[in-house]
């Protein structure tokens, strides 16, 4: 039986037609859904009885359940949530002054195996379905109203995995996160981050995405970019900076580059002139991320001096600079410390 979240809106059209039922309908269903996550057919009360009752017949809500909470003493929360299977996969509550953001996972695992990251050390598991993805979000919504009484400003593809290997199901998951009859969030208060593919961020442009584009760059040195993320070896910078520049061509979206600060890695200031000279292909905004540290990793936190220096360098090339602070680290909610430990 069918997880009636992973269906289209076309999908459950044909349904309900093919039921002698008026095609609005469907609409009424994918508001109850996606838009007011009833998850009981008997409980759409707009619906026809015998409608309903088709519906209980032929899908489920099958989605993700919850399996673990962890508070840090940031006010940071991490939620571990259960697939069908039991696999585990992670998303993270991060609350500020006048915002709560999401971070959200595509995938179990990760199968890229960047050296800093411990989701990288996991082996690749799964891709999540559309429907699971969206329930990540739906979870994460009321939760967030439970614990701080608001709900979600913002959401960013950076949990477990790399989203643009898993394109269908992120995109299905987006559209009924942005639609209207789903949960209505801007397009512009969702970022995708990606490692750098290539021919993901190509076929983004070409399907002109409202959503803002983030880059996990770490590195405008194509050496030392490989010896940290193999995907560069497939995508190295030329082709990356070629990806993004036809991005921003076809949505004239300002691009975030992620750079994370690796203790006398990334952290010179050659580091940060090379950084600031791939920067300027297009317009773009910059968060640089305190490392955080991972057990069995060499890599180690830039010291605080180092990263002023690089902080001031960009700034003197007047580049839009963001310092983003370890949040959750001793629950392994920061950034680059998802791992689905309960998989």
């Amino acid at each position: 039986m069918r997880n009636i979240r992973q269906l289209e809106e076309k999908e459950i059209t044909e349904f309900v037609v093919n039921l002698g039922e008026k095609p609005f309908r469907a609409r009424q269903i994918t508001e109850w859904v996606w838009k007011n996550s009833v998850l009981d057919f008997d409980k759409m009360g707009n619906l026809p009885a015998t409608l309903r009752k088709a519906l209980v017949e032929n899908f489920s809500f099958s989605g993700l359940k919850l399996n673990q909470e962890q508070i840090s003493k940031d006010g940071t929360r991490k939620y571990g949530f259960a697939g069908v299977d039991g696999l585990i996969v992670e998303g993270v509550l991060i609350p500020s002054r006048d915002r709560v953001t999401a971070c959200i996972s595509s995938q179990i695992g990760c199968p890229l195996k960047c050296t800093f990251c411990a989701t990288g050390k996991l082996s690749p598991r799964r891709d999540l379905l559309s429907g699971e993805i969206f329930d990540q979000v739906s979870l994460l919504q009321e939760y967030s109203h439970s614990a701080y009484g608001r709900g979600l400003s913002n959401l960013v593809f950076m949990g477990m995995g790399e989203p643009l290997l898993n394109y269908e199901n992120v995109l299905r998951a987006i559209h009924f996160i942005t639609s209207p009859l789903g949960m209505g969030m801007s397009p512009g208060r969702v970022t995708l981050s990606t490692a750098g593919i290539t021919g993901g961020i190509k076929r983004l442009a070409k399907d002109k995405v409202k959503f803002e584009l983030a880059i996990s760059l770490h590195t405008a040195n194509n050496e030392k970019r490989n010896t940290i993320m193999p995907v560069n070896k497939n995508n190295p910078l030329p082709a990356l900076s070629e990806a993004i520049t036809q991005f921003h061509s076809a949505t004239g979206t300002r691009i975030t580059y992620e750079y994370l600060l690796m203790r006398d890695f990334n952290d010179s200031l050659e580091d940060a002139q090379e950084f600031a000279k791939f920067c300027r292909i297009t317009p773009c905004k910059v968060n640089l991320i305190e490392y955080n540290e991972v057990e069995g990793t060499e890599q180690k936190k830039s010291l605080p001096d180092r990263m002023q220096a690089f902080v001031d360098f960009l700034e003197s090339k007047n580049m839009i600079v963001n310092v983003r602070r370890s949040r959750g680290e001793d629950i392994d909610a920061a950034c680059g410390q998802l791992a689905g430990s309960h998989s």
